[in-house]
């Protein structure tokens, strides 16, 4: 093995479900160009300290651009599956408490992708919001 060995990635990973959300909140928490410390822990506790996926995700992305991700991603996914990941980039986007314009369109970009309508997201939407809403508790 010589010195430089350990910095040399094949790029063949196999996409795998868990890989594909992890990428995915990497271009979310990206979108905007400031990655805030709410989307990093939101990273890390979707993933259950899982490094091997996170390492694999973030070799991805360095990769592989959104729209590679959006196009060639969705097929391997189920349902349960795309659901799950647009739950997940929805709650990262709000965890900070505002989401840019840059994020709700990327976000809207994935909601096609995997099939789903802003209408049919909806429910889903209102219980992140309200999850992460505070302000409820401050009297």
């Amino acid at each position: 093995m010589g010195l430089f060995d350990m910095f040399k990635t094949d790029g063949a990973q196999t996409m795998t479900p868990k890989m594909a959300l992890a990428a995915g909140l990497i271009y979310m928490m990206s979108a905007d160009g400031n990655v805030e410390e709410e989307e990093i822990g939101q990273l890390v506790s979707v993933l259950g300290g899982d490094r091997a996926a996170l390492d694999n995700a973030v070799k991805y992305v360095r990769k592989n651009n959104v729209d590679h991700f959006l196009q060639s991603v969705p097929s391997l996914l189920s349902e349960p599956q795309k659901r799950c990941i647009l739950i997940n980039l929805c709650d990262s986007l709000l965890a900070d408490g505002a989401a840019a314009q840059e994020e709700q369109r990327l976000f809207g970009r994935f909601l096609t992708a995997f099939g789903f309508s802003e209408e049919a997201f909806r429910p889903y939407f209102e219980t992140i919001a309200i999850k992460n809403d505070k302000t409820v508790f401050q009297t």
